[in-house]
């Protein structure tokens, strides 16, 4: 084929328009979550509206443990001693923020955990996490999990963080010692038994652990019992101290949920 300068890449062009525009028109963009028509002023893959319906968690929060308060903090007890904080941006069950997390895990929808991480990133810390903040640890999901699903959730949440928080992302710093069953339907002390001993160090986690203040990062927390596991393996692995940081976390009976 003849090489006439400017004619082959303006006709590619006007090509690559017209069919981009084709598209649009009948295979129109819809949002992540609730599967309606996405609006020009939407910049991500759910829509404004989901995220509208989204609810946060209301302050004033625990200093600590980022749980909103109602009298004295009763989730603070629940962490280990090497935990310095803890965040997290919405209440789950609740609005939105559930189909949100499904669309992620569930949904095949991994670029929805960018519009995720930039409203985790937003969460107010104390000064000397900010300071000292060395990598984030994504969650490791159970191997059989991950195969099925073709990526961790955990992972793409921590590179969304690591793009606002200029920091590495470790995700090969631990993994499971052991496939666990679904933590969904376990009691508190259930969920505790179940994850005990299922996490170990790689050997490929970074010689940086030690003394390193790290933030684990998950999706959701429940009761935080796969959380507390991972920052003990974290600790007994030679890091500093642990901060914890997910999108969703879990209400529970007393908790001041805003309608």
């Amino acid at each position: 084929m003849p090489d006439w300068p400017g004619i082959g890449s303006a006709a590619t062009r006007r090509a690559r328009s017209s069919l981009r525009a084709a598209l649009e028109l009948l295979l129109p963009a819809a949002c992540a979550v609730c599967e309606r028509l996405l609006d020009a002023s939407d910049s991500g893959i759910a829509c404004a509206r989901c995220w509208t319906r989204a609810r946060a968690l209301p302050h004033p929060r625990c200093e600590r443990c980022g749980h909103p308060l109602s009298g004295a903090c009763r989730w603070c007890d629940s962490l280990p001693p090497f935990v310095r904080a803890v965040r997290s941006a919405y209440w789950i069950p609740g609005g939105t923020a559930g189909a949100i997390v499904h669309a992620l895990k569930y949904g095949g929808w991994p670029a929805v955990a960018v519009e995720m991480g930039e409203r985790m990133a937003r969460l107010a810390w104390p000064s000397d996490v900010v300071r000292e903040r060395t990598a984030l640890v994504p969650v490791p999901l159970a191997r059989i999990r991950e195969r099925e699903r073709g990526y961790n959730q955990s992972t793409h949440l921590a590179r969304a963080l690591a793009q606002s928080w200029t920091l590495p992302v470790w995700s090969s710093c631990i993994e499971r010692a052991r496939d666990t069953t679904s933590q969904t339907r376990l009691t508190p002390l259930d969920r505790r038994r179940n994850v005990s001993g299922a996490f170990r160090l790689t050997a490929t986690c970074p010689r940086g652990l030690r003394g390193a203040h790290v933030v684990l990062v998950d999706d959701v927390v429940t009761t935080g019992a796969t959380l507390s596991e991972c920052a003990a393996t974290l600790f007994a692995g030679g890091a500093r101290v642990i901060s914890i940081v997910t999108f969703g976390r879990a209400t529970a009976p007393g908790d001041p949920i805003q309608l």
